[in-house]
């Protein structure tokens, strides 16, 4: 099942991108959509201070839930 990605959906970063300086697990913002299945996504700290500012791929991003999903089944 692949999840629609939105503005402002909180992600989580799926590979490690040592050249980019994010890893696996790191976690973002979708700030913009930039064409179908990319995505602008700020990384920042704990003080909102942006450490890196991504275009990613919807396969190298995971939509992080902080309440229960309810599933429709077709």
């Amino acid at each position: 099942m692949q999840t629609e990605i939105k503005l402002l959906d909180v992600v989580a970063l799926t590979e490690d991108l040592p050249q980019k300086g994010v890893y696996r697990g790191q976690v973002g913002t979708i700030v913009e959509l930039l064409t179908e299945g990319v995505f602008l996504v700020e990384f920042s700290d704990n003080q909102g201070h942006t450490y890196a500012m991504l275009s990613l791929k919807h396969e190298q991003l995971m939509v992080l839930y902080d309440e229960p999903i309810k599933l429709q089944i077709a």
